[in-house]
């Protein structure tokens, strides 16, 4: 894993320095993050199983991509990039909300983000990048909360944490 810097942030998301992400999850630093949900014309959300060697929550279903704003770089920005460089897709974004969790992980980290949610519609091709993902696809809201009940372990803890606060919420008609 190459040395990354993420954002670190009080409560109300001001920046507070920065820190190596590794440490940040180490130490359960709160940081900025970014998630997103990408739906379908159909009122389905994509989902991405994480890539098994990640260094946290390999092999888990997740939301269709999330992670971390560079120093200098904007949450929208990361969020567009990241959605590239994870799934192949380019669409419009748009920012739906924030959200705060604090989760412990498998191999001792800890996930405390100040989360910035971000929706957006997608009808293409899905090519998801084999280092960041190893599988992809797509549910509706109502499946998806009954696989999560039934297996909820398959599923990243943020991603279930979302789920129970009554996120994701649907694409605009």
């Amino acid at each position: 894993m190459l040395r990354e810097e993420v954002v670190l942030v009080d409560p109300e998301d001001n920046e507070t320095g920065t820190a190596e992400k590794l440490d940040a999850h180490r130490q359960g630093n709160l940081h900025r993050a970014f998630s997103v949900m990408v739906w379908d014309s159909r009122g389905r959300l994509l989902l991405q199983r994480r890539q098994i060697d990640k260094y946290h929550s390999g092999g888990l279903w997740t939301n269709t991509c999330c992670g971390h704003p560079r120093p200098g770089e904007t949450t929208a920005q990361a969020a567009a990039r990241r959605l590239n460089e994870e799934m192949s897709i380019v669409c419009p974004l748009m920012p739906i909300g924030t959200f705060t969790y604090r989760a412990e992980l498998d191999a001792g980290l800890i996930e405390h983000e100040f989360v910035h949610v971000f929706r957006g519609v997608y009808n293409g091709i899905i090519a998801p990048n084999p280092a960041e993902c190893d599988g992809y696809s797509w549910s509706s809201p109502e499946v998806l909360r009954k696989q999560i009940e039934a297996d909820p372990q398959c599923f990243s803890a943020w991603f279930r944490k979302y789920v129970d606060a009554g996120w994701p919420i649907a694409p605009p008609v």
